[in-house]
């Protein structure tokens, strides 16, 4: 059987499903818990191992690729961004890198509308204030929040999630709009009811929602700046799902916190776990700990992409999902 002879090593705990998988398949090392590997203990682990199985947790760089040694051939990320490894370092080094890209794409958008309503209905300060026995009844005033239908949905990224983001979107009668690296087809547009905006800064003024579905790179950090959040209405919301380096986080929360932006559904954080404590006490503010592709579905399939690139690599030929430094 093809891969028996290799060496894999995962840095974190991964489905069962997928475990048990890979242990038929592999010389695997997997983890007893479900806890970041330190900086040493990730150095120490991957000495001498064929294929590395990280997530985004790890920091895959020059000193890593340098004390895993010759042996390592194939990087094979549990996740679809690849921001956390120097994937211009392992190819100059010889060794392949791929991603699981599509299987968190439905997920992902289904969580960006989920952020969306959440935000502009007010859902947890409802729930916040019926499990705090605050609720005094019905009244023709209390918790307005704003109707998603007719509203101005702009996407940052119009990518696989951005365009399964605006078909449900659709559905509830928002116009969607976009911004991304590359226009695309006329039919496409037509297919999703999209309109491109050449210029991030007039779609951004002009829109009820922004969602940013961009991928984080050197190009797209802090994309929406201190100058240009304030270039939104005030009675605008924004939502990210992607990466939280995107947003200038200290920016969004003073706005947030001045009341010109009206509020923020975040799902991933500019400095991973640490997120700002001013931004945790704003009632107008949805802050998740990055759930977007977590379905049991979802993780599932994940680790099947990578399986089927550790395999196909083993069997000698090309993995199906290979990312190259241009495609960042």
């Amino acid at each position: 059987m093809p891969g028996k002879q290799l060496s894999v090593v995962v840095t974190r705990r991964l489905p069962e499903a997928v475990e048990a998988r890979m242990s038929e398949l592999f010389d695997v090392r997997l983890r007893n818990d479900d806890t970041w590997l330190s900086r040493s203990e990730l150095l120490a682990r991957v000495r001498g191992v064929d294929i590395l199985v990280p997530t985004l947790t790890d920091t895959i760089d020059a000193e890593v690729l340098d004390a895993a040694g010759p042996s390592l051939k194939l990087i094979a990320n549990y996740g679809a961004g690849v921001d956390h490894i120097d994937v211009e370092g392992a190819r100059s080094r010889g060794i392949m890198v791929t991603n699981t890209p599509d299987v968190m794409t439905e997920d992902t958008a289904d969580m960006a509308l989920a952020l969306i309503l959440s935000v502009v209905r007010r859902i947890p300060e409802g729930m916040a204030q019926m499990q705090k026995g605050d609720w005094n009844g019905w009244s023709p005033t209390a918790m307005m929040g704003g109707r998603i239908g007719g509203r101005k949905l702009g996407i940052l990224g119009m990518g696989r999630i951005g365009q399964a983001l605006a078909r449900r979107a659709s559905a509830l009668g928002m116009s969607i709009y976009y911004h991304n690296r590359r226009r695309l087809r006329t039919e496409t547009e037509q297919a999703l009811g999209a309109t491109y905006w050449e210029s991030l800064d007039q779609m951004v003024a002009n829109m009820d929602v922004i969602s940013i579905n961009c991928p984080h790179t050197p190009g797209t950090f802090h994309l929406m700046n201190a100058r240009r959040l304030k270039l939104m209405k005030p009675s605008a919301v924004i939502v990210n799902t992607s990466r939280g380096e995107v947003i200038d986080e200290n920016a969004l929360t003073r706005m947030l916190r001045a009341g010109e932006i009206a509020g923020a559904g975040l799902d991933v954080f500019e400095h991973g776990t640490e997120v700002n404590p001013r931004l945790r006490e704003l009632q107008n503010v949805v802050l998740l700990p990055h759930m977007g592709s977590a379905t049991v579905e979802g993780r599932i399939e994940m680790g099947e992409r990578v399986i089927l690139n550790a395999y196909t690599f083993a069997d000698g030929h090309r993995p199906p999902d290979m990312v190259l430094p241009e495609m960042i």
